[in-house]
């Protein structure tokens, strides 16, 4: 395990809603109103809104699109509603007040965005899946070899120098052994396919 940036839900500012309470109101009072873009079926920027919708049992119309980029594109432009990107993705267009942001998930607010507040805070428990980035391999590489792998890689993580950077780039170094790691993945797939069945959504 390397580490992780959290999602988080942003809106076109047009949309008349100042944070989440608000726009879980006015989704159930417009019901046809709203629609969210995603990186494609199946993407965490797709299971993760219909999550929310579920939780905040709201309709809002799913658009896939081919990658990030496009469904940007399209949210900025108001041809969208919402969307659930990575934090690390957001921070420009946040910076730049082109989108406004309702919830970040995660167990506490992240460093890089503190004024956001997490879906736990607002009322929303199991909002806890993040984008994250780690190192495997083959499943038959010798014991000893994937111990000293993880054990050199957990020392670079360590560095105080590099947190602090990866923290501005959203990102929270997560050092892992190998077992809580592979625990980390089993809860992972455990949450998504949840949300899949619950949804009816059917994983390729």
């Amino acid at each position: 395990m390397i580490g992780a940036t959290p999602n988080v839900l942003v809106i076109n500012p047009d949309v008349p809603a100042k944070n989440l309470k608000e726009f879980v109101e006015y989704a159930k009072k417009n019901p046809a109103k709203l629609s969210y873009g995603s990186a494609g079926p199946d993407s965490l920027t797709h299971l993760g809104v219909e999550q929310f919708k579920l939780g905040a049992d709201i309709f809002m119309a799913h658009i896939p699109y081919r990658g990030i980029a496009p469904a940007y594109t399209d949210l900025l432009a108001g041809q969208t509603q919402a969307m659930f990107p990575t934090l690390f993705a957001a921070v420009p267009y946040l910076k730049t007040n082109r989108v406004r942001a309702l919830a970040v998930t995660g167990q506490k607010r992240s460093p890089a965005e503190p004024n956001i507040p997490t879906f736990k805070e607002l009322g929303y428990n199991g909002f806890d899946g993040q984008q994250w980035y780690g190192i495997s391999g083959p499943a038959n590489i010798p014991e000893p070899i994937v111990k000293k792998l993880n054990t050199e890689l957990n020392k670079v993580l360590s560095s105080p120098d590099l947190a602090e950077q990866m923290a501005a780039e959203a990102m929270t170094l997560m050092p892992m052994t190998p077992g809580q790691f592979t625990t980390y993945i089993k809860e992972d797939i455990a949450r998504w396919a949840k949300v899949a069945k619950d949804r009816k959504i059917e994983i390729e």
